[in-house]
């Protein structure tokens, strides 16, 4: 059984920043691209930032230059920092990541997703 445990969310004013977390935990024999999505009421989920196993980066053009996604392979860790947040930031975020299990098994997992509004 695989796990993604997020924390981190909250409510924030405008320019104002958080840092996600998101652990992966259980029978889990590697760990292959780690990512953040984010969903709005009303709107389709969408990719915010994505990283490699050997750390390569990619982000949605709306968070460039404001968001940094990292990881810590020892960790099965992933982060988002989140800084200058807007109103339009506002969206329950989702945790991601292609793992393999021990079973060598290999799916896509999300996590329970954690709330961040941006709010003065």
């Amino acid at each position: 059984q695989v796990q993604l445990v997020e924390s981190g969310g909250g409510l924030v004013q405008p320019g104002g920043s958080l840092r996600l977390s998101c652990a992966a935990s259980g029978s889990i024999l590697s760990i292959y691209a780690m990512g953040w999505y984010r969903q709005a009421p009303g709107k389709q989920r969408e990719l915010v930032a994505r990283i490699t196993v050997g750390g390569v980066t990619n982000y949605a053009d709306s968070v460039k230059g404001r968001f940094t996604i990292s990881r810590d392979n020892g960790k099965n860790t992933v982060y988002l920092q989140m800084n200058s947040l807007k109103p339009e930031d506002t969206a329950v975020y989702y945790c991601n990541a292609d793992i393999r299990a021990v079973t060598m098994t290999r799916f896509e997992y999300w996590g329970q997703g954690t709330q961040v509004t941006v709010s003065s």
